[in-house]
């Protein structure tokens, strides 16, 4: 199941660079908000259709969650800005080893301490040799 699952994960990313892809010239052609706001307005409905579909009709309220749990669409909402701002100007390439760095830098923080309820995956050496492996390629490719 978990090999599975990473290879759900290795898709989605693969994904993640497609979208970078789109979002680059609409953003240039529309405006980068108007960009953002198109792809999470495609998701929202793609969503709501799947919620009507497969969602459990016995689930909690999704009001009755804690505030912090339902900020992320904030966070989700600066990434699109950054993506269609940054893909144009540095490329797909250095835009998602870039993304790659953050995410797996503040990865390892939340893993380490077990933030929002996640459990603790202490930093060990092989996680610190991944991430600079990770900023390595991040400096290969901006030299070109």
């Amino acid at each position: 199941m978990q090999v599975l699952l990473i290879l759900l994960v290795i898709a989605g990313g693969m994904g993640l660079s497609i979208e970078a892809g789109l979002l680059g010239p609409l953003g240039q052609q529309v405006g980068d908000l108007w960009a953002t706001l198109s792809i999470f307005g495609v998701g929202a409905a793609l969503t709501f259709l799947l919620m009507l579909f497969f969602s459990p009709r016995n689930a909690p309220s999704f009001f009755a969650q804690p505030g912090w749990q339902l900020c992320g669409g904030v966070l989700g909402a600066g990434y699109v800005i950054i993506l269609t701002i940054a893909t144009p100007v540095i490329g797909i390439a250095m835009t998602m080893i870039g993304i790659l760095a953050g995410q797996v830098f503040k990865s390892l923080i939340i893993d380490h301490f077990g933030l929002f309820g996640t459990p603790h995956r202490k930093i060990d050496a092989k996680r610190i040799y991944a991430l600079i492996f990770i900023i390595a390629a991040l400096a290969l490719v901006a030299l070109g």
